[in-house]
Protein backbone atom coordinates (compact mmCIF):
# COMPACT_ATOMS: atom_id res chain seq x y z
CA UNK A 1 0.00 0.00 0.00
CA UNK A 2 1.09 3.41 -0.85
CA UNK A 3 -0.65 6.59 -0.43
CA UNK A 4 -0.08 10.33 -1.88
CA UNK A 5 1.37 12.76 0.42
CA UNK A 6 -2.39 14.67 1.09
CA UNK A 7 -3.16 11.13 1.71
CA UNK A 8 -0.52 10.43 3.96
CA UNK A 9 -1.35 13.47 6.00
CA UNK A 10 -4.78 12.97 6.35
CA UNK A 11 -4.36 9.99 7.90
CA UNK A 12 -2.39 11.64 10.64
CA UNK A 13 -5.03 13.42 11.55
CA UNK A 14 -6.81 10.24 12.44
CA UNK A 15 -4.01 8.49 13.94
CA UNK A 16 -3.71 11.76 16.50
CA UNK A 17 -7.45 11.65 17.16
CA UNK A 18 -7.67 7.95 18.01
CA UNK A 19 -4.25 8.37 20.51
CA UNK A 20 -5.87 10.86 21.89
CA UNK A 21 -9.44 9.30 21.99
CA UNK A 22 -8.45 5.98 23.40
CA UNK A 23 -5.87 7.39 25.71
CA UNK A 24 -9.32 9.43 27.61
CA UNK A 25 -11.24 6.16 27.54
CA UNK A 26 -8.50 4.50 29.22
CA UNK A 27 -7.62 6.85 31.72
CA UNK A 28 -4.36 6.44 31.37
CA UNK A 29 -0.94 6.19 28.70
CA UNK A 30 1.61 7.96 26.79
CA UNK A 31 0.01 11.25 24.50
CA UNK A 32 3.33 12.93 24.18
CA UNK A 33 5.81 10.42 22.70
CA UNK A 34 3.00 8.84 20.69
CA UNK A 35 1.76 11.94 19.10
CA UNK A 36 5.41 12.90 18.48
CA UNK A 37 5.87 9.81 15.93
CA UNK A 38 2.76 10.29 13.96
CA UNK A 39 4.16 10.87 10.44
CA UNK A 40 7.25 8.09 10.93
CA UNK A 41 4.51 5.71 11.67
CA UNK A 42 1.87 6.84 8.87
CA UNK A 43 5.06 6.63 6.58
CA UNK A 44 5.95 3.19 7.29
CA UNK A 45 2.51 1.44 7.33
CA UNK A 46 0.95 3.49 4.81
CA UNK A 47 3.57 4.44 2.90
CA UNK A 48 4.37 1.98 1.14
CA UNK A 49 8.02 1.68 2.92
CA UNK A 50 7.06 -1.38 4.81
CA UNK A 51 6.37 -4.74 2.90
CA UNK A 52 3.24 -6.22 5.08
CA UNK A 53 -0.11 -8.34 5.04
CA UNK A 54 -2.87 -7.41 7.47
CA UNK A 55 -4.65 -10.21 6.08
CA UNK A 56 -1.57 -12.41 6.74
CA UNK A 57 0.21 -10.77 9.98
CA UNK A 58 2.27 -13.64 10.98
CA UNK A 59 3.82 -13.88 7.08
CA UNK A 60 7.02 -14.97 6.81
CA UNK A 61 8.03 -12.49 3.88
CA UNK A 62 6.74 -9.54 5.87
CA UNK A 63 9.45 -6.65 7.11
CA UNK A 64 9.70 -5.96 10.59
CA UNK A 65 9.04 -3.80 13.02
CA UNK A 66 10.26 -2.92 16.47
CA UNK A 67 8.80 -0.26 18.75
CA UNK A 68 11.38 -0.09 21.11
CA UNK A 69 10.12 2.71 23.00
CA UNK A 70 7.25 0.35 23.63
CA UNK A 71 5.34 3.27 26.19
CA UNK A 72 4.02 4.66 22.98
CA UNK A 73 1.77 1.55 21.87
CA UNK A 74 -1.01 4.27 21.26
CA UNK A 75 0.43 5.15 17.90
CA UNK A 76 0.96 1.82 17.34
CA UNK A 77 -1.78 0.39 17.64
CA UNK A 78 -3.70 2.80 15.87
CA UNK A 79 -1.75 2.40 12.79
CA UNK A 80 -2.12 -1.55 12.82
CA UNK A 81 -6.21 -1.11 13.55
CA UNK A 82 -6.39 1.71 10.92
CA UNK A 83 -4.29 -0.65 8.12
CA UNK A 84 -6.51 -3.43 9.12
CA UNK A 85 -4.73 -5.78 11.36
CA UNK A 86 -7.64 -5.81 14.28
CA UNK A 87 -10.71 -3.96 14.14
CA UNK A 88 -10.87 0.11 14.74
CA UNK A 89 -13.32 -0.40 17.50
CA UNK A 90 -11.18 -2.53 19.49
CA UNK A 91 -8.87 0.78 20.28
CA UNK A 92 -11.16 1.63 22.78
CA UNK A 93 -10.14 -1.18 24.81
CA UNK A 94 -6.86 -0.20 25.57
CA UNK A 95 -4.84 -1.37 28.74
CA UNK A 96 -8.36 -2.70 30.31
CA UNK A 97 -8.38 -6.45 31.39
CA UNK A 98 -8.18 -9.02 28.89
CA UNK A 99 -7.70 -6.51 26.13
CA UNK A 100 -5.17 -7.33 23.49
CA UNK A 101 -3.91 -4.14 23.93
CA UNK A 102 -1.86 -3.65 26.91
CA UNK A 103 -0.02 -0.77 27.70
CA UNK A 104 3.14 -1.72 26.74
CA UNK A 105 2.77 -4.13 23.60
CA UNK A 106 2.69 -7.86 23.87
CA UNK A 107 3.67 -9.57 20.61
CA UNK A 108 1.18 -12.90 21.49
CA UNK A 109 -2.08 -11.34 21.76
CA UNK A 110 -1.68 -8.77 19.26
CA UNK A 111 -2.10 -9.36 15.80
CA UNK A 112 1.01 -7.32 13.84
CA UNK A 113 3.28 -7.05 16.82
CA UNK A 114 6.68 -8.45 15.77
CA UNK A 115 8.70 -7.93 18.97
CA UNK A 116 7.27 -7.72 22.66
CA UNK A 117 8.39 -4.43 24.32
CA UNK A 118 8.54 -1.93 27.56
CA UNK A 119 11.74 -2.13 28.78
CA UNK A 120 13.87 0.60 27.12
CA UNK A 121 17.20 0.26 25.02
CA UNK A 122 16.25 -3.46 24.06
CA UNK A 123 14.93 -2.67 20.75
CA UNK A 124 17.83 -2.49 18.85
CA UNK A 125 19.56 -5.31 19.65
CA UNK A 126 16.29 -7.66 18.92
CA UNK A 127 16.45 -5.57 15.39
CA UNK A 128 20.11 -6.47 15.05
CA UNK A 129 19.11 -10.43 15.87
CA UNK A 130 16.43 -10.32 12.83
CA UNK A 131 18.12 -8.42 10.44
CA UNK A 132 21.40 -10.68 11.06
CA UNK A 133 19.17 -13.39 10.50
CA UNK A 134 17.88 -12.21 7.10
CA UNK A 135 21.22 -11.70 6.14
CA UNK A 136 22.08 -15.13 6.87
CA UNK A 137 19.51 -16.15 4.82
CA UNK A 138 20.05 -14.05 2.10
CA UNK A 139 16.16 -13.01 1.82
CA UNK A 140 15.04 -9.04 1.13
CA UNK A 141 13.05 -8.42 4.56
CA UNK A 142 14.30 -5.08 6.01
CA UNK A 143 14.06 -4.39 9.88
CA UNK A 144 12.65 -1.13 11.22
CA UNK A 145 13.26 -0.10 14.85
CA UNK A 146 11.82 3.20 16.71
CA UNK A 147 13.26 4.31 19.83
CA UNK A 148 12.81 7.64 21.63
CA UNK A 149 15.62 10.25 22.08
CA UNK A 150 16.01 9.97 26.07
CA UNK A 151 15.86 6.21 25.34
CA UNK A 152 19.51 6.80 23.93
CA UNK A 153 20.49 7.07 27.44
CA UNK A 154 20.46 3.65 27.86
CA UNK A 155 23.78 1.90 27.30
CA UNK A 156 22.51 -1.19 25.25
CA UNK A 157 21.35 1.29 22.54
CA UNK A 158 25.42 2.04 21.59
CA UNK A 159 26.64 -1.68 22.17
CA UNK A 160 23.82 -2.62 19.28
CA UNK A 161 24.84 0.43 17.67
CA UNK A 162 28.55 -0.79 17.34
CA UNK A 163 27.46 -4.60 16.14
CA UNK A 164 24.99 -2.93 13.50
CA UNK A 165 27.63 -1.19 12.10
CA UNK A 166 30.77 -4.25 12.29
CA UNK A 167 28.60 -6.48 10.99
CA UNK A 168 27.39 -4.55 8.02
CA UNK A 169 23.46 -4.56 8.07
CA UNK A 170 22.07 -2.13 5.79
CA UNK A 171 18.72 -4.35 6.03
CA UNK A 172 18.43 -2.20 9.06
CA UNK A 173 17.16 1.23 10.31
CA UNK A 174 16.70 2.68 13.15
CA UNK A 175 14.68 6.25 13.71
CA UNK A 176 15.56 8.27 16.57
CA UNK A 177 12.10 10.19 17.73
CA UNK A 178 14.21 13.55 18.56
CA UNK A 179 11.42 15.50 20.53
CA UNK A 180 14.12 16.42 23.09
CA UNK A 181 11.51 15.94 26.65
CA UNK A 182 11.32 12.96 28.23
CA UNK A 183 9.40 11.67 31.05
CA UNK A 184 10.77 14.38 33.54
CA UNK A 185 12.32 17.16 31.91
CA UNK A 186 14.20 18.00 29.00
CA UNK A 187 16.76 15.47 27.13
CA UNK A 188 19.34 18.45 27.49
CA UNK A 189 19.01 19.17 30.88
CA UNK A 190 18.65 14.91 32.28
CA UNK A 191 21.30 13.76 30.51
CA UNK A 192 22.76 15.79 27.34
CA UNK A 193 23.04 13.34 24.38
CA UNK A 194 25.13 16.58 22.07
CA UNK A 195 24.64 15.87 18.37
CA UNK A 196 23.19 12.86 18.29
CA UNK A 197 23.82 12.81 13.93
CA UNK A 198 27.28 13.11 14.45
CA UNK A 199 27.43 10.53 17.54
CA UNK A 200 25.81 7.81 14.96
CA UNK A 201 28.26 8.70 12.17
CA UNK A 202 30.63 8.00 14.97
CA UNK A 203 29.78 4.50 15.21
CA UNK A 204 29.82 4.51 11.65
CA UNK A 205 25.77 4.73 10.68
CA UNK A 206 24.56 6.20 7.57
CA UNK A 207 22.64 8.64 9.32
CA UNK A 208 19.84 10.73 7.51
CA UNK A 209 18.53 13.66 9.30
CA UNK A 210 14.48 14.90 8.53
CA UNK A 211 12.13 17.35 10.01
CA UNK A 212 10.04 14.61 12.05
CA UNK A 213 6.68 16.24 11.46
CA UNK A 214 7.13 16.99 7.12
CA UNK A 215 4.96 13.83 5.47
CA UNK A 216 7.77 14.46 2.07
CA UNK A 217 10.99 14.42 3.98
CA UNK A 218 10.00 11.60 5.89
CA UNK A 219 9.41 9.59 3.43
CA UNK A 220 12.21 10.57 1.49
CA UNK A 221 14.46 9.77 4.55
CA UNK A 222 12.93 6.73 4.65
CA UNK A 223 13.62 5.99 0.59
CA UNK A 224 17.46 7.24 1.17
CA UNK A 225 17.59 4.82 4.31
CA UNK A 226 16.74 1.66 1.82
CA UNK A 227 19.32 3.20 -0.62
CA UNK A 228 22.36 3.09 1.48
CA UNK A 229 24.32 0.23 1.31
CA UNK A 230 27.39 -1.44 3.68
CA UNK A 231 26.23 0.26 6.78
CA UNK A 232 22.94 0.30 8.60
CA UNK A 233 20.98 3.76 8.18
CA UNK A 234 19.72 5.69 11.10
CA UNK A 235 17.06 8.67 10.66
CA UNK A 236 17.03 11.21 13.27
CA UNK A 237 13.20 12.75 12.92
CA UNK A 238 13.27 16.18 14.90
CA UNK A 239 9.88 16.08 16.15
CA UNK A 240 7.68 17.88 18.79
CA UNK A 241 6.91 16.40 21.49
CA UNK A 242 2.96 16.12 21.80
CA UNK A 243 2.64 17.42 18.55
CA UNK A 244 -0.40 18.63 17.03
CA UNK A 245 -2.42 19.61 20.62
CA UNK A 246 -0.63 23.13 21.75
CA UNK A 247 -1.18 22.41 25.44
CA UNK A 248 0.64 19.14 24.97
CA UNK A 249 3.57 20.23 22.88
CA UNK A 250 6.96 20.30 24.54
CA UNK A 251 5.51 19.28 28.03
CA UNK A 252 6.95 16.88 30.00
CA UNK A 253 3.41 16.57 31.98
CA UNK A 254 2.32 15.06 28.62
CA UNK A 255 4.89 11.98 29.04
CA UNK A 256 1.98 10.16 30.60
CA UNK A 257 -1.27 11.50 31.15
CA UNK A 258 -4.64 11.54 30.06
CA UNK A 259 -6.85 13.98 29.19
CA UNK A 260 -9.90 14.58 30.94
CA UNK A 261 -13.37 15.06 28.94
CA UNK A 262 -12.94 19.19 28.47
CA UNK A 263 -9.27 18.54 26.90
CA UNK A 264 -10.46 15.95 24.60
CA UNK A 265 -12.82 17.68 22.90
CA UNK A 266 -9.90 20.51 23.03
CA UNK A 267 -7.25 18.18 21.61
CA UNK A 268 -9.58 16.78 18.41
CA UNK A 269 -11.16 20.32 17.66
CA UNK A 270 -7.18 21.52 17.44
CA UNK A 271 -6.31 18.19 15.43
CA UNK A 272 -9.11 18.00 13.18
CA UNK A 273 -8.70 21.59 12.44
CA UNK A 274 -5.33 21.38 11.47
Amino acid sequence: MSKDIQELKAICKKIREDIVTMIHQAGSGHPGGSLSAAEIMTALYFGGIMDVRPEEPEWEGRDRFILSKGHVAPVLYSVLAERGFFPVEELSTLRRFGSRLQGHPHKAHTPGLDCSSGSLGQGLSIANGLATAFKHRKTPQRVYCLMGDGELQEGQIWEAALYASQHKLDNLCAIVDDNGVQLDGRVEDIKSLGDIAEKWKAFGWNVIEADGHDMAAVMDAFHEAKEAKGAPAVIVAHTIKGKGVSFMENDCAWHGAAPNDGELQAALSEIRGA
